[in-house]
């Protein structure tokens, strides 16, 4: 999936700020790892929103970087969950909204996080969809709201712009927003076409209803 990109990108800077203090990974004997668990929507919620998903992806970034002289291996797992709302035309599968979960671990060294994902303003968060939507532009901020996920208060972006769907261009609503839960960064970011606009209530209402961490029961993706 094109998230992958973008999850590769983003913690690439996490990598190499990391290779300190393990004495395995300084040595080669051993990679330097981390992962996330998994973020989902509550079932319940996603199926009354008319969501549907396949279930959290790991998807794997392998970096190999050079300390003192010495290449050495470094494996980040990241989970991203994708819900998908369709109307099924026979021709061709409509698609009526998009809403992504993505789990990125802290990176968390001598206190300090290394994810870049830290300090993401919500106009950055955008570039996480940007991928999946070839040619997304015009990107204008909306308005901005606070709501409570997983006991925590969490402010939502929502811009407009302008998304290539199903080869053809469509004036989007794009909903962003993050916050941290235990050792990993929470992203969730929304997506539908304007003249939609009563879909933004499911997807508040599925933001609202975030859990982590859940089981991964998805499949594995590689990363470059």
């Amino acid at each position: 999936m094109t998230t992958r990109r973008i999850v590769a990108a983003v913690l690439a800077v996490a990598i190499l700020t990391t290779t300190t203090g393990c004495i395995g990974f300084l040595t080669g004997e051993e990679s330097l790892s981390f992962a996330a668990k998994p973020a989902v929507v509550d079932e319940s919620a996603a199926e009354s929103a008319g969501y549907a998903t396949d279930g959290p992806q790991t998807v794997e970034v392998n970096e190999t970087v050079t300390v003192a002289g010495q290449e050495r291996h470094v494996v980040a797992k990241n989970q991203v969950t994708t819900y998908e709302k369709t109307l099924d035309l026979t021709i061709f599968e409509a698609k009526l909204g998009m809403f992504t979960v993505i789990s990125s671990p802290a990176v968390e060294v001598a206190g300090q996080t290394m994810n870049p994902i830290s300090d993401y303003s919500s106009r950055q968060l955008v570039g996480l969809v940007e991928t999946q939507y070839q040619g997304l532009s015009d990107v204008n901020k909306v308005s901005s709201q606070t709501i409570t996920v997983q006991g925590q208060e969490t402010e939502v972006t929502k811009f407009a712009a302008k998304a290539t769907i199903n080869g053809e261009r469509v004036d989007v609503y794009v909903h962003v927003m993050k916050y941290k839960d235990g050792e990993d960064f929470i992203v969730g970011l929304g997506l539908y076409p304007q003249k939609l606009d009563s879909e933004e209530n499911n997807i508040m209402s599925m933001m609202r209803a975030i859990e982590h961490p859940a089981e991964a029961n998805g499949t594995t993706e590689q990363a470059a």
